[in-house]
C-alpha cells in the first residue's frame, strides 16, 4: 500500500461523524471497481451550500434540517487508491464522466478540503511554511534527503550533518544558492563581446609576460609572503588564510592590503577594499593606526551580506578584495545561518566566480576548529586556489606562514615572521631564533648538539639539549621530540654503542619550543645524549646530519648537499654526515669546513668525543 493511501485512510477513519460504515453507498455502482474493495468508504455531506453547487443534483426542497439529512446520501466523496484522489459523485448512478467528477471536487469549498484543521494529502498544494530536513556531508558537501551511517559519495563515516530548509508555499520552487550567488555577481561580470568558446593554449599564453603577470609585494615583509605564494599575488585568485584565534591573520592581511594599495609596480596608488564582518570600521582603523598604516586608497567596510558587499565595491573597482571572515558572511537565498555548511560553501562559490570573471584577487580569512582545520565543509579547501596557515606558539612572538595548497606555486615554502608593535616583520635568518644564546664565558657546553633540518625548501639549525642524571625518580622526559623516536635512539645507544644508560634519567629538549619531526635530527639527539653521559662537551662549531638505524648505522637524508651548504654559510667548522654521503659531497666546495663521514655510532663517538 502506498504512503498516500495509508495517509488518506488514516484521515478518513479519524472522523467517525462523517463515515457510514454500516451501509454500502448506492452510488458506487457508477464507478469502475477499485483495486482494493476494503477501501470503499462514503463521505456524506450535509452542507446545503455544497449540495446546491453540484450541477448534477436537483435543488433541495424547502424543509427542516431532517429533510436535508435524508437527502444527504445523494452526494458523497469516495477515495480511489488507483487514481489517488477523492471522487465526488451525485445524482443518478453512472451520470457524469471522470473529468466532471474532478470538476465537482474542485468546487468543494475550501473549508471542506480540510479534516481536523490540517490539509489532506490529496487536496491541493503543500502546506505553506513547511520545513524539511537535509543532511550534508562535512567532507565533500554531498546532500541527501535522509540520514545514512556514512556519506554515499565519499564513504566517510559520521560526517552527515542535519539542517532545516524552509520551503516556499504555493508550490513554488525553492531558490537555490547557485542562483542567488550568480545574481549577486551578475552586475559585476564584464560583458564579453561575441560567443565564449574554447581557446588554444598558445592563444591564451600569447602576449602574457609571466614576470609582470603577478601583483608583486615589496620589502622584506612582502618578499617573505611572496615566497610562500610562489612569487606574488595572482590576479583572479581566491586565497584562504587560516590560523588559531589571535595568531595575527587580520594583521597579516591588513598589511598586505596596504602594500597592494600603495601600487609600487603601477607607479600610483590603487583602491583595495577590506571588508570585516566581525569588527567595525573604527576598530579596523584603530589597528591600522597602531601598525602605522595610512594608505589613502585603502577602503574599510563592515558588512556580512555578500550581495551588499559586491554592490558597494562596484563603484570603486578595487585591485583586491579582502573578506574577514568567510564564516561571518551569508547569502539571503541560501538556507542556514552564517557559518553553516551550505552558507560557507555558497558564499565561497560566489566569491570564486566573482574573482575569476573580474580578475580581482579575493583573500578570505577562515576560522579553525579545535583540531586546527578550517571550519566548515571540507569542500571549502577544494574550491579556493591557495590555502595558507599562520602558525605560532602562544608564548612566542614568532609566526610561521606555510602553504598546504597552492595552484600557482610550490607548497614547500615557509615564511618566518616576528610579531612586533608595528605588525609582522620578516625574519631574515630563521636559524638565529632557533639557536640558544652563546655564553661569552664558555665556548662549549656539555649535552648540546646542533641538528640541521628542513621545512619545505628552507634549512634550519636546531639545538638539541640532553641531560643524563643518575639516581632520579623520573625515568625520562621529552619535549619537542617524538617519545617513540627518543626511546629508539636511547635503545640503540645502549645496544650498539655500549653506553650504560639503564640507570640514568634522560631529559631531552629542543630549544625555542620547536617540534623535531625529521629523521635527520637523530644523529644530533644521540650526540647530545653521549655528550651529557660522558660529560664531554661538543664544540660550538660542529653540526650533525643523519638518520640512525636499529643496527646503529647512519643513513642518508634527502637534500643533504643543501643542508651542508647552509651549515658552511653560517661559519661552522665541522659537519658530521653518513659515510655514504661523503663521496657525493666531495665534488662540492664548502670553504674551510671539514666534512667527516661516519658509518655508525661508534665512529661518531670516536671522532667527536676522543681528545
Amino acid at each position: 500500500m502506498q504512503i498516500s493511501e495509508m495517509r488518506a485512510l488514516r484521515t478518513l477513519c479519524t472522523h467517525n461523524h462523517l463515515l457510514h460504515p454500516t451501509s454500502k453507498p448506492t452510488y458506487l455502482a457508477s464507478f469502475k471497481p477499485l483495486q482494493n474493495p476494503s477501501l470503499y468508504r462514503g463521505i456524506h455531506s450535509t452542507n446545503r451550500r455544497l449540495l446546491s453547487r453540484d450541477p448534477g443534483l436537483a435543488p433541495l426542497p424547502s424543509g427542516s434540517e431532517s429533510e436535508a439529512s435524508d437527502a444527504a446520501p445523494a452526494v458523497g466523496n469516495v477515495y480511489d487508491p488507483s487514481a489517488r484522489w477523492v471522487r465526488s459523485s451525485g445524482g443518478e448512478a453512472g451520470s457524469g464522466s471522470e473529468s466532471e467528477a474532478r470538476s465537482r471536487n474542485s468546487e468543494i469549498p475550501e473549508e471542506r478540503k480540510y479534516f481536523g484543521g490540517g490539509r489532506s494529502s490529496y487536496g491541493g498544494s503543500g502546506k505553506k511554511g513547511k520545513k524539511r530536513s537535509c543532511w550534508v556531508c562535512s567532507e565533500c558537501g554531498y546532500t541527501d534527503g535522509q540520514w545514512w551511517g556514512s556519506c554515499r559519495s565519499c564513504r566517510s563515516a559520521g560526517t552527515m550533518k542535519q539542517f532545516t530548509v524552509d520551503e516556499n508555499g504555493g508550490g513554488s520552487e525553492k531558490v537555490r544558492g547557485f542562483e542567488v550567488s550568480e545574481n549577486a555577481v551578475r552586475t559585476w561580470l564584464p560583458q564579453r563581446a561575441g560567443e565564449v568558446r574554447p581557446l588554444r593554449l598558445t592563444d591564451v599564453n600569447r602576449g602574457l609576460n609571466q614576470l609582470e603577470w603577478r601583483i608583486p609585494l615589496y620589502g622584506p615583509f612582502g618578499e617573505e609572503v611572496s615566497r610562500v605564494l610562489g612569487g606574488g599575488l595572482v590576479p583572479g585568485s581566491l586565497i584562504l588564510v587560516g590560523g588559531d584565534p589571535g595568531v595575527g591573520k587580520s594583521t597579516l592581511l591588513l598589511q598586505m592590503a596596504a602594500m597592494i594599495a600603495e601600487g609600487h609596480d603601477l607607479g600610483r596608488s590603487a583602491p583595495v577594499v577590506y571588508v570585516s564582518g566581525e569588527e567595525s570600521v573604527e576598530q579596523i582603523g584603530s589597528r591600522a593606526d597602531r601598525l602605522s598604516i595610512g594608505t589613502e586608497e585603502l577602503y574599510l567596510y563592515s558588512s556580512t551580506d555578500v550581495e551588499d558587499i559586491l554592490e558597494k565595491i562596484q563603484a570603486l573597482s578595487p585591485r583586491a578584495l579582502i573578506v574577514d571572515s568567510i564564516q561571518t558572511v551569508y547569502l539571503k537565498g541560501v538556507a542556514g545561518s552564517a557559518g553553516g555548511l551550505s552558507q560557507v560553501k555558497e558564499c565561497t562559490s560566489a566569491l570564486l566566480r566573482f574573482a575569476k570573471k573580474t580578475n580581482i584577487p579575493v583573500l578570505l580569512i577562515g576560522h579553525v576548529t579545535k583540531s586546527g582545520e578550517i571550519a566548515g565543509p571540507r569542500v571549502l579547501e577544494h574550491i579556493v586556489d591557495v590555502v595558507l596557515y599562520l602558525e605560532g606558539e602562544k608564548h612566542s612572538t614568532h609566526r610561521l606562514l606555510r602553504s598546504v595548497k597552492n595552484r600557482f606555486g610550490s607548497t614547500d615554502e615557509l615564511g618566518v615572521f616576528e610579531m612586533s608593535q608595528l605588525g609582522l616583520e620578516a625574519v631574515l635568518n630563521p636559524s638565529e631564533i632557533l639557536l640558544s644564546e652563546e655564553h661569552s664565558e664558555s665556548e662549549v657546553m656539555a649535552g648540546l648538539a646542533v641538528a640541521v633540518v628542513m621545512d619545505g625548501s628552507r634549512t634550519f639549525l636546531l639545538e638539541i639539549q640532553a641531560l643524563c642524571l643518575s639516581s632520579s625518580t623520573v625515568s625520562r622526559q621529552v619535549n619537542g621530540i617524538q617519545a617513540s623516536r627518543a626511546d629508539m635512539i636511547i635503545s640503540v645507544l645502549v645496544k650498539q654503542a655500549g653506553l650504560k644508560l639503564q640507570e640514568n634519567a634522560i631529559f631531552l629538549n629542543v630549544v625555542s619550543g620547536v617540534t623535531l619531526t625529521e629523521t635527520s635530527g637523530d644523529l644530533a639527539v644521540a650526540a647530545a645524549i653521549c655528550s651529557s653521559f660522558l660529560e664531554f662537551p661538543i664544540s660550538s662549531g660542529v653540526a650533525f646530519i643523519g638518520e640512525i638505524g636499529l643496527g646503529g648505522e647512519l643513513r642518508v637524508v634527502p637534500r643533504i648537499e643543501k643542508r651542508v651548504h647552509t651549515v658552511a654559510k653560517l661559519g661552522y667548522k665541522m659537519c658530521i654526515v653518513p659515510r655514504s654521503a661523503e663521496k657525493a659531497l666531495a665534488s662540492s666546495s664548502f670553504g674551510d669546513m671539514l666534512i667527516v663521514g661516519c658509518r655508525n655510532l661508534k665512529e661518531v663517538i670516536n671522532a667527536v668525543f676522543t681528545a
